[in-house]
C-alpha cells in the first residue's frame, strides 16, 4: 500500500530518470521538503527509493572575517596607522584588538617597538612597509574563501583560530530508485485523494466507505519541536520558591548592594575575619560608606567588643563603626535573614522565611566556582525549634531537589552554633561536593536584633550546584554560556 505523497514522489523520481535530491522533488512535486524526507523514509523502508547521505564540509567567512575582507587584518590596519604617525587610541581597533595587532605585527616582523620615557614607541621596519602595498596569505585566503575556491589546510586551520573562518557541515543526500521501484513504477501508479482526516458528516452520511485514508505510520521518526520556554536557571529559581512556599515559608527581599553592618557585623562576624578582605568580598567604590541604625549599631558593637548583656565575652576588640558602614556587593543572602530578624514582633512569631537572590564573591572561576551566583537562605524563628528540626528542613529540601545522597558534617561559622556543612554526591564528577552552611544562629546574632534569645534556625545554599547533576552539567560555567542548542534540549525543571 502506497501513500498518495509516495505515489507522487514515485512518479516524479521515474520522469527524471529515477534520480534526483529532495530539493529537486520537493520543488517539482510542490511539497514541503519536510514532508518529502519523510515521505523518502517511508519509500527507503519498502526498498522502493534508496536516499544516499554525504557529509560535505564548508568554509563560510565569520562576521570578523567578513569585516578583515572588507577593511583588512587587524595587524594591517594597525601598521597603516603607524605608517600615518597616528595616537594608539585613533587606530580603529578596540584595545583587545590593538594589543592582537601589536603582537601579530611583531611576530611578522613589520614593528620595532622601544621603550622612551615609560611609554612605548613604534616604527616600521622595512619588512612592514613592504607587507602595507602586498596581500598577505591569510588575505588572499579569505577573499578565495569567500568566492567557494580551494584553500590551503594550513591556512585554513590558522583562519578557523583566528575566528576569521568557521566550518559548517552540510548533508548531501542523493535519491535513486531501486531495480524493485522501477519495476512497481512500471506497473502504472493512479494517484487518487486521501484524507487525513474523519468528519461527523463522513461518519453519519457513511461516505468514509468510498473514500482513501491516508495511513499513518506512529513508530517513524518526525521533525523534534522546541516550544519556547524560560531559560532553565529561572525554572529552577521558581521551583526553589515553590517547595518553599509550600513548606509554608514567606519570601524576604532586599538590597544586594549592603552594608558590611547586615552583611557581616549583624552576623557576629569579626571585622579582621578573612572573609572581609578584598579576596572573598567586592567592596563599593562610589559611595562608599552607608548610614546605619545606631539603635542596632550600638547593641552589635558592645557584642562584638564584650558580649553585651548576655553570657558572652565577644570579640574582645574595638569595634570601628566606620568599617561597618561601608558598601559591599552582599557575599550571601543570610543579609536578608538579619535583616528580617531586625523588624520582627513577639507578635510575628513563630515565623519561618526564605530567600532567592544573586551573591557575590571574588572567586576564582572554575568548574564549581562562579563569582555571581544564586543563593536560598532560610530562617526558622521558634521557641521550640531545634537542631533535629533543622536536618529536618534540609533533608526535605534537597530531596525535593532530587538528591537522596547527602551528608551532614560538622562546621563552624562566626554565627551559628551547633553549625553543619551538607554535601551532595556529583555522580558526574564522582566526588562529594560542598552544597550548603546552616546551623542555629548564636545568640549573639539573635538577641541585638531580636531583643531575646530563641532558637533560630538557619542556611544558605547556592543551588547551582544542585542544578547540576539534574541537568547533567559537567560545568557550572554552562549555565552562564548561553548556548541555544543546549539549553533548548535540556529537559523542563520537574521534581518533587
Amino acid at each position: 500500500m502506497l501513500s498518495k505523497q509516495e505515489k507522487i514522489i514515485l512518479k516524479v523520481l521515474g520522469d527524471l530518470k529515477g534520480e534526483s535530491n529532495p530539493e529537486e522533488i520537493a520543488r517539482i512535486s510542490e511539497l514541503p521538503e519536510v514532508a518529502v524526507m519523510r515521505t523518502l523514509l517511508y519509500l527507503s523502508s519498502k526498498e522502493l527509493v534508496i536516499v544516499d547521505e554525504k557529509g560535505v564540509s564548508n568554509l563560510l567567512l565569520t562576521n570578523e572575517g567578513k569585516t578583515s575582507l572588507a577593511k583588512g587584518l587587524i595587524e594591517k590596519i594597525f601598521i597603516k596607522g603607524i605608517k600615518d604617525k597616528l595616537p594608539l587610541n585613533e587606530i580603529e581597533l578596540s584595545e583587545e584588538e590593538r594589543n592582537i595587532a601589536i603582537g601579530m605585527a611583531r611576530r611578522n616582523g613589520w614593528i620595532s617597538i622601544e621603550k622612551i620615557n615609560n611609554s612605548l614607541s613604534f616604527s616600521l621596519t622595512d619588512k612592514g612597509k613592504t607587507a602595507l602595498n602586498q596581500k598577505t596569505s591569510e588575505e588572499i585566503a579569505l577573499e578565495n574563501i569567500s568566492k567557494k575556491k580551494l584553500v590551503d589546510d594550513n591556512l585554513v586551520t590558522l583562519l578557523v583560530k583566528r575566528k576569521l573562518v568557521e566550518k559548517k557541515l552540510d548533508t548531501v543526500r542523493k535519491v535513486y530508485l531501486t531495480e524493485f521501484g522501477k519495476k512497481e513504477l512500471s506497473k502504472g501508479i493512479e494517484i487518487t485523494d486521501e484524507i487525513s482526516e474523519l468528519t461527523p458528516d463522513m461518519l453519519k452520511n457513511q461516505n468514509w466507505r468510498d473514500i482513501t485514508l491516508k495511513r499513518f505510520d506512529v513508530s517513524s521518526d518526525v521533525k523534534v519541536f522546541y516550544p519556547s520556554r524560560k531559560h532553565f536557571v529561572n525554572q529552577a529559581i521558581e521551583y526553589i520558591r515553590k517547595i518553599w512556599l509550600e513548606m509554608g515559608f514567606k519570601e524576604m527581599s532586599g538590597p544586594m548592594i549592603d552594608t558590611s553592618f547586615w552583611v557581616f557585623d549583624a552576623l557576629f562576624q569579626p571585622q579582621d575575619h578573612p572573609a572581609r578582605d578584598m579576596q572573598d568580598t567586592f567592596f563599593i567604590e562610589s559611595p562608599r560608606f552607608g548610614q546605619i541604625d545606631p539603635k542596632f549599631s550600638n547593641k552589635i558593637c558592645d557584642m562584638h567588643e564584650h558580649g553585651g548583656d548576655i553570657n558572652s565575652k565577644g570579640w574582645g576588640y574595638k569595634w570601628d563603626k566606620r568599617i561597618s558602614e561601608e558598601y559591599v556587593l552582599r557575599t550571601h543572602t543570610t543579609s536578608l535573614s538579619v535583616r528580617t530578624l531586625s523588624t520582627l514582633k513577639p507578635e510575628d512569631l513563630p515565623a519561618k522565611f526564605f530567600s532567592v537572590g544573586k551573591v557575590f564573591r571574588n572567586e576564582k572561576l572554575d568548574w564549581k566556582h562562579l563569582f555571581e551566583f544564586y543563593q536560598t537562605d532560610g530562617i526558622v524563628v521558634d521557641e521550640d525549634a531545634n537542631f533535629k528540626h533543622l536536618l529536618g528542613y534540609l533533608k526535605r529540601f534537597l530531596n525535593k531537589m532530587g538528591h537522596s545522597k547527602i551528608r551532614f558534617r560538622p562546621a563552624y561559622f562566626p554565627y551559628t552554633e551547633p553549625s553543619i556543612e551538607v554535601d551532595i554526591y556529583n555522580k558526574n564528577k564522582g566526588e562529594w561536593v560542598e552544597l550548603l552552611g546552616a546551623g542555629i544562629f548564636r545568640p549573639e546574632v539573635v538577641v541585638p536584633l531580636l531583643g531575646k534569645d530563641i532558637p533560630v534556625l538557619a542556611w544558605g545554599p547556592g543551588f547551582g550546584r544542585i542544578m547540576m547533576e539534574y541537568y547533567g552539567l559537567t560545568d557550572i560555567r554552562q549555565k552562564y554560556m548561553n548556548d541555544l542548542d543546549m539549553m533548548k534540549k535540556l529537559p523542563i525543571w520537574i521534581k518533587g
